[in-house]
Parts: structure tokens; sequence; C-alpha cells
């Protein structure tokens, strides 16, 4: 199936990777919000779990290596085009995760990466709702 005017939406996974008090932030290359920084992630596979594919997405687009914590949310991307036709609808599962290994090599899909400060991103312009997971994987690991 096309993700362009999908008959359904697409499930994806994310992965918010926080070393040292810094978390890792992509750019995007497709739309919607190409240019714009984001959680490593991606379409889940068949057969796959949502804690394997954010796994996966992560090492396929920085090189890194984590370990999952816990659920941090999930958020819904719905891009209408100019006649108001669902042009991609995804819904993507976040995942907060501990750091072990790699300090991140951009990639075709992730071409820019910045380990961030979450209290002060600065004018580095981000997807919608991104502070909002962060806000929440930030409390699955205080409480793990």
């Amino acid at each position: 199936m096309s993700r362009l005017y999908p008959e359904r939406p697409f499930l994806a996974a994310s992965i918010a990777v926080f070393r040292h008090g810094k978390v890792l932030l992509g750019a995007r290359v497709s739309n919607p919000h190409a240019k714009v920084f984001s959680l490593p992630g991606g379409v889940v596979e068949i057969g796959e779990t949502l804690e394997e594919a954010a796994l996966r997405e992560l090492m396929e687009e920085t090189g890194v290596e984590a370990r999952i914590i816990g659920f941090a949310g999930h958020s819904e991307v719905v891009d209408l085009d100019e006649a108001n036709r669902v042009r991609r609808h995804f819904v993507v599962a976040s995942f907060a995760a501990h750091w072990i290994a790699g300090d991140g090599t951009p990639s075709e899909e992730a071409p820019e990466l910045v380990w961030a400060d979450p209290d002060d991103l600065g004018d580095l312009p981000v997807t919608p709702g991104l502070m909002r997971i962060l806000a929440a994987a930030r409390l699955v690991l205080q409480k793990a």
C-alpha cells in the first residue's frame, strides 16, 4: 500500500534516547515536516513488535544502540492536501530509552543528528507534539 493517500493509517514507532541528560534528534527527510527535527523512528514491519521497530529504526537511522525503559505515549500525524483529503496518516508509538552505544552517524533517513538539551531546544525546528513526548519520556525514565 502506498503511504500517499492510504486506505488506513500506518503504524510507526519512535524512540527518545537519552544520554547524559540530552536526547537524540534527527532531521527528517520526508514530508510531512521535512528538514524538521524529531525522534528516530519509522513504520513497523510485519511480524515486528513496536519495541523491535523502534530499536531497528534507531540503528538504521543513527547507528545508536539503546535500551527501552518504557512507553512514552503516542502521536498521530494526519497530513491533508489542498482538497482536504488525507495525504498521509501515521500513528506513532514512542518509547523512552537509555543510551548504550554509538555517538550517532547521519544517514539517508536522518542526514543531520543532534544530542539536544530537552529543556532548551533553542530555535531548533521540531515536529508538532515532540515536546509532549519528550516530557513523558523523561517521566518514564525518572520512575524507572
